[in-house]
């Protein structure tokens, strides 16, 4: 019989805490290593039977997943928001001790990583995603500096650099232009490097064929279905598409209590409806934001997307549910494109397919 080894680790800049059970849940090893990778391939390599493996995500677990998956039978990356590590006493030994305890009960929700192919994909994607969030704030810093002087500067005249020397004048504090004049030059290089960077992540995702597929979709351009492939990497780690909507922060949490009744000696169900606490809050902050962006854009393009939303308020719907359920919808959609490999059609819209 093939004996099964639990290993939890807790992870640092300089150690890993290990801690390893047997198949009986017993504590038969716990010893600490250097965050090695050498180091870290002797000692499973020291170790008989099937090795399961545990560690939180953190900024080392892309690169241990994949240094550790040749080398055991299964590698887990904990979600540190939902497992039971963070509560009482803390330290490297205790967490490693209740890691490696969580996997023996099989009671750890994991966080995908996977695709191998799809590496240089994911970090085109996050160099794009990244440099835009530091455009967007640079420009925002802009229009907040000019503002907190009693400058109007609605639209986007102001970033344009054939009006810089007009806006720049408008600033009469000499130490409050030389700050605009840096953002200026902030704005500037980060411009051209979002070109580049975006010019990169299309060619890569061209080499994919889901991506011609996925850009088919109203409202989800080449740049939406580039991020898609890279976030989401498979469309298979969801079966259903409630659970996307989950991982996309589109999944209602309801609340509901004292769900039955005595009614003449017989237990009866209550009719009464659960509360809904509105949407989920742990989530893929990028997903979200491009199936909002998404079902934004299809509300105000022609197209079914858009007469799909008009329904929706003919029916009474207020815009911002609306706009949700546009916004579900269309994740719905992705993973029926994605998971059949077949080209959008409009008769997803209808009622079976929300």
């Amino acid at each position: 019989m093939t004996s099964i080894k639990y290993i939890g680790m807790d992870v640092h800049m300089e150690s890993i805490s290990i801690c390893v059970r047997n198949s009986l849940g017993k504590i038969v090893m716990e010893c600490v290593i250097e965050t090695k990778g050498s180091t870290i391939l002797q000692f499973l390599e020291g170790l008989r039977g099937d090795l399961r493996v545990v560690f939180e995500e953190g900024t080392w677990a892309t690169w241990l997943y994949d240094l550790m998956k040749p080398h055991a039978t299964e590698v887990l990356v904990c979600n540190t928001r939902k497992n039971a590590v963070r509560k009482g006493s803390k330290s490297d030994r205790i967490d490693a001790r209740k890691l490696s305890e969580q996997l023996y009960m099989n009671n750890v929700k994991s966080i995908y990583h996977g695709e191998h192919g799809l590496r240089m994909m994911k970090e085109l994607a996050r160099s794009y995603l990244t440099i835009t969030k530091d455009l967007t704030r640079v420009m925002n810093r802009l229009k907040a500096l000019y503002r907190s002087w009693g400058i109007p500067c609605a639209g986007n005249e102001v970033y344009a650099p054939r009006y810089r020397a007009e806006w720049l004048a408008k600033i009469h504090e000499a130490g409050v232009q030389r700050r605009a004049e840096h953002y200026y030059q902030q704005l500037d290089v980060l411009r051209p490097l979002r070109q580049e960077v975006r010019r990169d992540l299309l060619v890569e995702s061209r080499k994919h064929k889901i991506w011609k597929l996925l850009r088919r979709i109203p409202a989800i351009g080449p740049i939406r279905a580039a991020i898609l492939i890279a976030v989401m990497q498979t469309p298979h780690r969801f079966r259903t598409k409630r659970q996307l909507w989950n991982y996309s922060g589109l999944g209602l949490e309801t609340y509901d209590s004292a769900e039955y009744r005595a009614v003449q000696g017989q237990l009866e169900r209550s009719r009464k409806q659960a509360t809904v606490r509105g949407l989920n809050k742990d989530y893929n902050h990028d997903l979200k934001d491009i199936f909002k962006g998404a079902a934004m854009r299809a509300s105000t393009a022609s197209g079914p997307l858009q007469d799909f939303y008009e329904n929706l308020l003919a029916k009474g719907r207020k815009p911002t549910m609306a706009r949700l359920t546009l916004a579900r919808k269309i994740a719905a959609i992705t993973l029926i494109v994605w998971k059949k490999e077949v080209r959008f059609d409009a008769n997803y819209l209808k009622q079976q397919a929300a």
